[in-house]
């Protein structure tokens, strides 16, 4: 008959009616929230946190020309992909990976700052190594910078 959400907006709330007897009543739908958990290399598991990730993203993407959206989109994007299948535990291995994979894509600049500190990289060698494969890696289509944030030119 009738449906709404509750003042909290934490349920929707639903007046009905018995098709046999007439009478009217309230239901109450509630949104049931599984925890998304990652399982860090020591074992240990905490509850995903999407604005560790995002701040990790922000910070390989200082000073380039990506949007706050393009940064919104791709977390959003891991999220979908890591959390939509039945596994309620990630480990945080392929949740660095799915983040880097869209990094090479969207900006390598970022990707390799992503990679930097992602992979620990323990010396100039590994780091080089790294910057190699994707030097020889077949260039993907760059990606356009619509949602990138545009700068007025300065006169100095």
């Amino acid at each position: 008959m009738d449906s709404r959400s509750t003042k909290e907006g934490d349920a929707i709330r639903r007046r009905r009616e018995c098709l046999k007897c007439g009478r009217r009543f309230t239901t109450y739908e509630r949104i049931e929230e599984v925890a998304q958990m990652v399982i860090k290399k020591d074992g240990r598991r905490e509850p995903f946190d999407r604005w560790k990730a995002k701040s990790g993203i922000m910070k390989a993407c200082e000073k380039r020309a990506i949007g706050m959206d393009k940064v919104d989109e791709l977390i959003d994007d891991v999220e979908r992909s890591l959390f939509n299948s039945s596994e309620f535990e990630i480990p945080t291995d392929a949740v660095g990976e799915a983040i880097m994979n869209r990094l090479k894509a969207l900006d390598e600049v970022a990707y390799v700052r992503f990679a930097s500190v992602y992979r620990q990289f323990k010396d100039l060698n590994e780091f080089m190594t790294e910057l190699k494969d994707l030097l020889t890696e077949p260039a993907a289509t760059p990606p356009t910078n619509s949602g990138a944030l545009s700068r007025p030119a300065s006169d100095s």
